[in-house]
């Protein structure tokens, strides 16, 4: 993969510095994370699910993590208990290494839940705009001093 500079967008804008880190961040990311294979799916026009293939991993193994808009994924597999019997692959295709997975969450997404299902780890996420976030509509007219503008949809509290 090929270096991008972004230095010049760094002095060309005002404001957008999360959106330059993050591009910076994206642009140093290692193409060799592709374990495990992911799938993001939108479910509803507010709604998400990230599918994570986690064969041989169970669920205390998983640790998943939400901080500052940024969705950690983890898997370790624990050391095989002493007294397991040990044993002899001809082949090994089914990785069970550890992993760390992240994922940059646009503002107001939360995660809701995750089930572990058939080896594939399910993460349901919601966008969750606050009222005053909202569209609202806006009766056209001549404005009336020292009122607000009447609101025809949305919430009257968000005005």
């Amino acid at each position: 993969m090929s270096t991008i500079d972004l230095t010049p967008l760094y002095r060309t804008v005002v404001g957008f510095d999360r959106m330059a880190n993050m591009l910076d961040t994206a642009s140093r990311l290692d193409g060799a994370q592709g374990y495990p294979p992911y799938n993001i799916e939108r479910v509803a026009d507010d709604e998400f699910a990230i599918e994570i293939a986690v064969a041989g991993f169970g669920e205390e193994d998983l640790e998943i993590e939400t901080k500052d808009g940024l969705l950690t994924i983890a898997g370790r597999k624990a050391p095989p208990a002493e007294d397991a019997p040990e044993r002899d692959f001809l082949h090994r295709g089914i990785a069970e290494r550890g992993f760390l997975r992240r994922f940059q969450l646009a503002d107001h997404v939360i995660v809701t839940g995750a089930a572990l299902k058939n080896g594939l780890l399910r993460v349901e996420l919601v966008r969750e705009l606050p009222e005053a976030k909202k569209p609202r509509k806006i009766e056209i007219g001549a404005p009336s001093k020292g009122k607000k503008p009447k609101l025809i949809e949305g919430d009257k509290s968000a005005a």
